[in-house]
């Protein structure tokens, strides 16, 4: 079931609502236990099995390393991370490279768990803050289980760590204040998906789609640009709606996306964007490598460590691995002499270097292989006479219907968005809590536009799949 459903907007979400908010204070974790599970069971079936596996496994880890002491504790959480990504390694990686040797191992079922790497990210950091003592350990079950399981989150995000959360999760304050803005940052997500993701998703996949060779270097380019703004919207929509979706429900979900289209070096575009997973890798795995405290040759294979696995957390795919080198190696290059030229220019072409890295490195994400992403490329930059190659009909015929909504997407994904007014945003959104009665009157009747809006798009049936949702 995804957010952008008519099943989920107009049936699952208003009936868990209702029930939710019926139920008494001391039931409200073992609804949303529950609407979680049924959440998840629509789509994942016998995975509820998985998941459930992963809470009662982490319980009982977590009961021990508040109980051990000393050399016992590391071996309690060396063990319960190695199975916790174990499961991961199996789902995501083992089963889909067996796939690539069906007359050796035989069928192999290729659809994964939904949110499996997201779910693995949060016992891990449940772990960890339990050891370091930064987190007790949860001996109420049901928490533990709301932490892991709670459907806003579940599937895509954003990153969660318990230390930050278990105080809300084991009591929760509901105001309406918290519903008014949890409802506009709701909407503001559902926004961004169908009405700008959906749109200009269209004619990036006609370009990575079109068969190789028959593309132009131009229609090639506005490919990218147009992934690029699906992937984002797409993304930011997702969190905004289950930022959203929490604060309904008085739970505080960290912010995701803080427009890292606007960033003017790779350093600022990962601070920017999927705050909750760039934040998670530095504090479980950059700063425990050595971050920068040590030699500056370490620190550069540090970096590179981490950003290839964040490739890799994204998929088992050789392309994935080489965007998170990619990614590396321009964070190196900007701690070296060259980043403090990079510092020297006008904000301008800071801006453009940092986007124009961002847009290339987005085509070995989109790209299902290696060779299609290198050959993508060629096109790009007229290799090969690619500047001469045909136009697919498809491409030709989206461009024209969807220059609007690239150039409001283009609109949006910067601090012009002010210009369409103050409050009334598609854009990254905070708690919207207006100050006034007027502005308050004046950000409803925008978000009723908005649901409006969106809600023709999704019952017309034009909504897509969120792609994050993959990873």
């Amino acid at each position: 079931m995804v957010f952008s459903s008519v099943s989920f907007l107009f049936y699952f979400l208003p009936a868990f609502l209702a029930v939710y908010f019926l139920a008494p204070a001391g039931a409200k974790n073992l609804v949303l236990f529950l609407a979680s599970m049924l959440f998840y069971s629509w789509g994942e079936g016998a995975y509820v099995a998985v998941l459930l596996g992963y809470l009662v496994f982490n319980y009982a880890c977590g009961l021990a390393l508040d109980r051990l002491e000393g050399g016992a504790r590391k071996v309690a959480l060396a063990f319960g991370l190695a199975v916790d990504l174990a499961g991961l390694a199996w789902f995501k990686y083992l089963m889909l490279v067996l796939g690539l040797f069906p007359e050796r191992f035989g069928s192999v079922p290729e659809h994964l768990p939904a949110g499996i790497s997201f779910y693995t990210f949060h016992s891990i950091s449940y772990l960890v803050d339990v050891y370091r003592r930064s987190a007790t350990a949860e001996r109420n079950v049901l928490s533990l289980a709301v932490y892991l399981s709670m459907f806003p989150q579940l599937i895509a995000g954003p990153i969660i760590r318990f230390k930050d959360i278990c105080g809300e999760v084991r009591h929760r304050i509901h105001t309406w204040e918290k519903a008014y803005s949890g409802s506009r940052q709701l909407v503001v997500g559902l926004a961004q998906k169908v009405l700008i993701a959906d749109n200009v998703g269209p004619i990036a996949d006609a370009a990575f789609d079109a068969v190789p060779g028959s593309l132009t270097a131009g229609l090639a380019w506005l490919g990218v640009v147009a992934y690029t703004f699906q992937i984002y919207f797409d993304f930011a929509g997702y969190s905004n709606m289950a930022i959203g979706m929490g604060r309904i429900l008085g739970l505080t979900y960290p912010r995701n996306f803080d427009l890292p289209y606007c960033s003017k070096s790779i350093t600022e575009f990962w601070r920017r964007w999927h705050i909750s997973l760039s934040t998670w890798f530095r504090d479980y795995l950059y700063i425990p490598l050595g971050g920068n405290r040590v030699s500056r040759s370490r620190t550069f294979f540090n970096l590179l460590a981490v950003f290839a696995l964040c490739g890799l957390w994204h998929g088992a795919s050789l392309s994935f691995v080489v965007w998170g080198l990619y990614h590396g190696a321009f964070l190196i290059l900007e701690r070296t002499p060259l980043g403090a030229r990079l510092e020297a220019r006008p904000a301008l072409v800071r801006h453009a270097y940092a986007l124009l890295v961002v847009m290339i490195g987005w085509v070995f994400f989109r790209s299902p292989t290696l060779p299609g992403a290198l050959g993508y490329l060629g096109t790009m930059f007229c290799v090969g006479g690619a500047c001469t190659a045909s136009v697919p009909s498809e491409l030709f015929e989206a461009t024209p219907w969807h220059a609007l909504w690239l150039a409001l997407a283009a609109l949006l994904a910067t601090p012009l968005r002010g210009l369409l007014g103050a409050r009334i945003s598609l854009a990254d959104a905070g708690p919207l809590v207006p100050a006034s009665a007027w502005a308050r009157r004046r950000d409803t009747a925008g978000s009723m536009l908005l649901l409006l809006l969106s809600a023709m798009a999704v019952a017309g049936g034009t909504y897509n799949a969120f792609l994050y949702f993959r990873f």
